[in-house]
């Protein structure tokens, strides 16, 4: 029994922030600039502009990535600030009302009333703020929105992942530079996707196999958008 109690549980629900931003990031760098280098190719264009158009993507999708998360992430955090400001404000007018509010939500959860009740005091008691944003608004600390965590995680990762494919342009002959991105960046989604789904506890295969079809199929249409418009232009 002492060996059961002193068991701890491993949740991943802490890593959720960094984690989606990281995966994002990667995903991205690795598919987008690997479809660009694939598409350039395509069309026929010379190794220095593949290489030009590349490293033009890493950069440019790197900042792109850093700003977008920020300001999403930004204006998460500005939304859960606000009701925690709100949430604030009725405790300090209606602090009877809001115990209420909160042991009805427990009653709804299949708490007994007076049971819900003793819960809503005692929480309340420690923390009333804090009970109410988990479970009112659903806000938890652990998981609350980072907007700087969140843009260098991105910045990073979809940096690392554009290197990879841009790397392959440098050591791949231009006759079979094609063949070699595409292959080797699906790979690396499939790596990417698997490392993913080890790291939030779900099914490995499943993210390795979403990650390779979405990319193949943007990869493709890529190179039939580029050859086709080598060959006209």
């Amino acid at each position: 029994m002492n060996n059961i109690t002193n068991l701890t549980e491993r949740h991943r629900s802490s890593r959720i922030g960094w984690l989606r931003a990281s995966v994002l990031g990667a995903n991205d760098g690795i598919l987008s600039t690997g479809s660009l280098i694939v598409g350039v190719a395509s069309a026929h264009a010379a190794h220095s502009n593949i290489l030009i158009a590349g490293v033009a993507s890493l950069v440019a999708g790197a900042m792109s990535m850093a700003a977008g998360e920020y300001v999403s992430v930004s204006s998460q955090a500005d939304t859960e600030n606000a009701d925690l400001d709100l949430e604030r404000s009725e405790l300090n007018s209606n602090f009877l009302g809001e115990k209420k509010e909160l042991a009805q939500i427990y009653v709804e959860r299949g708490l007994d009333p007076s049971f819900a009740a003793q819960v809503a005091e005692q929480l309340m008691a420690r923390d009333a703020l804090g009970a109410h944003a988990r479970d009112e608004l659903g806000v938890f600390t652990e998981i609350r929105a980072n907007p700087i965590q969140a843009a260098l995680a991105s910045a990073a990762s979809f940096s690392l992942g554009a290197a990879l494919p841009l790397i392959l342009v440098f050591i791949s002959p231009s006759d079979k530079l094609v063949w070699i991105v595409t292959f080797s960046s699906l790979l690396f989604l499939a790596l990417l996707g698997a490392v993913a789904a080890r790291a939030g506890g779900a099914n490995v295969l499943k993210g390795a196999t979403r990650v390779v079809f979405w990319g193949a199929l943007a990869m493709g249409i890529t190179a039939v958008i580029g050859h086709l418009s080598g060959t006209v232009l």
